[in-house]
């Protein structure tokens, strides 16, 4: 696994992200997951046909989940109504609040953290792509699907179009199931809580979001089984790429002279070229005991004494209290 905590050498300047950089490429990143569900729509009959082959093969193994969890959520409206807002919120909230805490507390860790979220979900944008997938509240009713977020929808601000505000479901792309990022995104961020939390409550909440969300997905009939074992397995794909995407960055950067880190405040100062010594008593020497320098010169050569010099009082000979030999 991808190790985002190795140790810093205390020799190399501290340095940090610049947050006026960071935030156009996360922005950057969003508005290609926007806008790539929104142009891969697919065509709706092959849609259909994956959703159903989904489902098929669920049943097959006995992981079709979603239809307990969908009936339970249906005739539950405690349960319903808020797997519906954490649905339809949360991934908009959690993800990017983890990422500005990373940026602040954990700037060490961010940029590999960071560079794992985007990959990920640059891969999940071309399996919208490649396998556009109806999700289970739009398959006929004969399967015994209910979309609930349409069920529930005047508690809320979206329609009958999953998550998307009433009257804007057009555009989104409902088709957009498989990989299911909000369960891979859950997965990212109940990472980061258990890696770097540090308390025992972020832990229990690094396990608890990810497994609720994978609940909801299903219960509110927007993805399977599979979508979100297919988020899942995005999110660990593109864990074992981030190193070299990392590289591949840097190696970027360095041939355009791309210079994208500030020096942290506080950090230890950078050296300067060798310009001369910069020693205030430039070489000269004082014995201890001494309450004024002699102005010797430091031998060059160990052993070696200056022409002329007196021989130094031995510290052991002298000792921390003796007073210098008087003159």
């Amino acid at each position: 696994m991808l190790r985002t905590d190795a140790p810093v050498s205390e020799a190399a300047p501290r340095l940090r992200l610049r947050w006026w950089t960071e935030l156009p490429l996360i922005l950057l990143v969003y508005g290609a997951y926007s806008a790539g569900r929104l142009l891969a729509r697919g065509d709706v009959t092959h849609a259909v046909d994956h959703g159903l082959a989904i489902l098929r093969v669920e049943k097959f193994f006995f992981l079709n989940a979603e239809h307990p969890l969908n009936r339970l959520f249906t005739r539950e409206p405690w349960l319903g109504i808020p797997a519906d807002f954490w649905y339809a919120s949360l991934h908009y909230m959690v993800t990017p609040a983890v990422l500005v805490w990373l940026f602040r507390s954990r700037a060490v860790r961010y940029r590999a953290a960071r560079t794992w979220l985007m990959t990920s979900t640059f891969m999940g944008l071309i399996g919208f792509t490649l396998l556009p997938t109806c999700p289970p509240r739009l398959l006929a009713a004969s399967h015994g699907f209910v979309d609930t977020m349409a069920q529930y929808s005047d508690y809320g601000w979206w329609g009958g179009e999953a998550s998307a505000p009433r009257g804007l479901g057009g555009m989104t792309n409902q088709y957009a199931a498989m990989p299911s990022l909000h369960c891979g995104w859950a997965l990212w961020c109940g990472v980061m809580l258990w890696m770097y939390g540090g308390t025992r409550l972020t832990k229990i909440a690094g396990v608890l979001y990810p497994l609720i969300t994978t609940i909801v997905v299903m219960g509110t009939a927007n993805h399977y089984f599979l979508d979100a074992v297919a988020g899942f397995a995005v999110m660990g794909v593109g864990l074992l790429l981030t190193r070299p995407v990392l590289r591949l960055a840097d190696t970027f950067r360095a041939r355009f002279g791309i210079r994208p880190f500030a020096p942290a405040l506080g950090g230890p100062p950078v050296a300067p070229h060798d310009t001369g010594s910069s020693i205030v008593s430039a070489g000269c020497q004082t014995s201890p005991g001494e309450r004024l320098p002699r102005q010797r010169k430091v031998p060059a050569t160990p052993g070696a004494a200056e022409p002329g010099a007196e021989p130094a009082v031995s510290p052991v000979d002298s000792g921390d209290e003796t007073p210098a030999a008087a003159r």
